[in-house]
């Protein structure tokens, strides 16, 4: 072992890095590092090392610049790949995507007092993604013949967000008219408290209703027709093959 320690010395006094000489000795660089710590270098060893870490680091970073390339040639391949997937979408598509939607994000829960379930439920659709909004609205208006007067929207916004900027926003997205808007609902921000990011929802949330119990029902079977489908492993075809 003395004569290990003694070759890593040497070779530590030449200017060879751990890497190096854990490679050349197989010796642990824990160990090296305990053994060399206190080993005095002079110019010429410093100088090679000095290189060695700048060539290396210099290396490191073309390689992560290139990876980081590569991963981003790929997801662009990949994004392009599924979108093609995606073709002419028919009115039955929206019906399974409004359906969809709200089986994921809308409010199904039956409204009960004094143990008594209401007879009045209200179609409630709350996101901050302005698309989203916007295909279940359309969804409400093509598949659930719901006029657009009809169409409640509240905005759900932070105290730092401009409500007059946001209710333009929000109208661009659904396509009603500022008349439907009602009271806006002011959040304490999480951002305050240090919980989350101060911009992570720049527009706030909208929630969309609809006051109409019969509407709320025939959407809860229509969510209800879906489980069954996809239970019973109904699947159209024409989907095309699974994503590998």
């Amino acid at each position: 072992m003395r004569t290990v320690r003694e070759h890593a010395f040497r070779l530590r006094l030449a200017g060879k890095s751990y890497n190096e000489i854990h490679k050349e000795l197989g010796i642990p660089k824990s160990t090296l590092s305990g053994w060399l710590r206190h080993v005095v270098l002079n110019e010429r060893a410093k100088a090679r090392l000095d290189i060695r870490t700048h060539y290396g680091g210099t290396m490191l970073i073309k390689h992560n610049k290139m990876q980081t390339h590569l991963a981003e040639q790929r997801a662009r391949r990949a994004q392009a790949e599924g979108r093609s997937r995606i073709t002419k979408l028919s009115k039955s598509d929206l019906l399974l995507t409004g359906v969809i939607l709200y089986w994921a994000e809308g409010y199904k829960r039956l409204k009960v007092r004094d143990g008594k379930q209401r007879m009045g439920h209200t179609i409630s659709f709350v996101n901050s993604d302005a698309e989203m909004v916007g295909v279940f609205v359309s969804f409400l208006r093509e598949i659930l013949s719901i006029p657009a007067n009809l169409i409640r929207l509240n905005m759900r916004l932070y105290k730092h967000i401009n409500e007059k900027e946001a209710r333009a926003y929000w109208t661009r997205a659904t396509g009603i008219t500022d008349a439907r808007f009602f009271k806006t609902t002011y959040l304490v921000s999480g951002a305050s408290k240090g919980r989350r990011p101060f911009n992570r929802l720049p527009w706030g949330t909208l929630q969309v209703e609809v006051c109409n119990t019969g509407k709320f029902h025939y959407l809860m079977g229509m969510i209800e027709g879906v489980k069954e489908m996809l239970a019973h492993g109904t699947v159209r075809s024409s989907l095309g093959s699974s994503v590998s």
